[in-house]
C-alpha cells in the first residue's frame, strides 16, 4: 500500500495559550480533491500553513508521502507542496511574468539566476491557468479573478506534487469560481496534483470534492465522501443554525438555510457561535 499523500496523526496547535486545533488525525490519498469546510474560526487557515510547514504543531505529526514534515529541509518542501493563499497584495510591484517566476525559486541555485527552463515553465503554467496575455499586466492592474488565477500560475511553476488553497474562490463571482475549481480538477485529472481546499462555500465544495473535511471549534466532525459529510446533523453541530441538505438528480448533496428556523434547544458545541437568521 503506498503512504498517503499527507497523513496527520493527533495533531494539536496553539496560538500562545489559545488553542486552535486539539488532536486532528485524518488521511489524503494521493490524486485527491480534498475540500475543508467549516464555519470561521475552526481553524481551516491554521491547518493549511501546519500542512506546508509554516507553523509547526505543538502535538503529533504529519508525514508526506511518507516521510515527517519536520525532517524536510525547507527548498525539498517547497518543491513537494506549494501554498496558495487567500490574495496576493494587489501593491506588490511586479508584472504577472515575473511573479510567476518566483514559483521556481525552489528550483534554483543559490543565486537565484533564471533558466531557459525555468522561463519554459512559467509560460506553460500561465498558458495552463489561462494566464498568458496578462504577462506583461502589473498585479495591481489586474481584477480579483485574475489575480487568483495568476497566484495559481506561481504556485503550478514550483511544480508541487501537493497544492494547498486557502480560500481561492472568495469574493469571485459565479463564473470565475467555477474556472478555480474547474482549473483545480484540471491539475488532479491531468498532472496528478493532490488538491487540499479550504472552502467556505458548502455546496461548491460538494461539487467538486472526493473527500471532505469538517471543522469546528477545532476538531473534526466529520470526514469522507461529500455525501457523509454534508449531511444535517454535523453541519448544524459546526454551524449552529437550523439546515436542509437535500441531493440533487447527479446525486450531489445540496445545503440550503431554513427561513426563519431556530436552533432546537441546548446548547452549541465549545467554541461555536450560536447563529440565527
Amino acid at each position: 500500500m503506498n503512504p498517503a499523500a499527507i497523513a496527520v496523526q493527533e495533531v494539536s496547535f496553539a496560538y500562545e495559550e489559545a488553542a486552535v486545533l486539539e488532536g486532528i488525525s485524518f488521511r489524503v490519498e494521493e490524486g485527491d480533491y480534498f475540500v475543508i469546510i467549516g464555519p470561521n474560526g475552526s481553524g481551516k487557515t491554521t491547518l493549511l500553513k501546519l500542512l506546508c510547514g509554516l507553523l509547526k504543531p505543538r502535538a503529533g505529526t504529519i508525514r508526506l508521502f511518507g516521510a515527517p514534515l519536520s525532517r524536510r529541509r525547507r527548498k525539498a518542501l517547497a518543491r513537494l507542496a506549494a501554498l496558495v493563499p487567500q490574495a496576493a497584495s494587489a501593491e506588490a510591484p511586479f508584472r504577472v511574468e515575473e511573479f510567476v517566476l518566483l514559483g521556481r525559486a525552489p528550483h534554483q541555485g543559490l543565486l537565484g539566476l533564471e533558466t531557459p527552463e525555468d522561463l519554459a515553465i512559467a509560460r506553460e503554467a500561465m498558458a495552463f491557468t489561462g494566464t498568458a496575455h496578462l504577462a506583461s499586466r502589473r498585479l495591481d492592474r489586474l481584477s480579483g479573478g485574475e489575480r487568483q488565477r495568476v497566484l495559481i500560475a506561481r504556485a503550478v511553476c514550483q511544480r508541487p506534487r501537493i497544492l494547498l488553497l486557502d480560500e481561492p474562490t472568495a469574493y469571485l463571482d459565479l463564473a470565475h469560481q467555477a474556472q478555480i475549481m474547474d482549473l483545480m480538477e484540471a491539475l488532479r485529472a491531468e498532472r496528478g496534483v493532490t488538491v487540499v481546499l479550504v472552502s467556505h462555500d458548502v455546496n461548491l465544495a460538494a461539487m467538486y470534492a472526493s473527500r471532505m473535511l469538517l471543522l469546528a471549534a477545532g476538531r473534526i466532525l466529520a470526514a469522507g465522501p461529500p455525501g457523509e459529510v454534508i449531511a444535517k446533523g454535523p453541519l448544524e453541530a459546526a454551524y449552529g443554525c437550523p439546515l436542509a441538505v437535500e441531493t440533487t438528480p447527479g446525486g450531489v448533496p445540496r445545503v440550503s438555510l431554513v427561513p426563519n428556523g431556530r436552533r432546537p434547544a441546548g446548547r452549541p458545541p465549545p467554541g461555536v457561535r450560536e447563529v440565527r437568521p
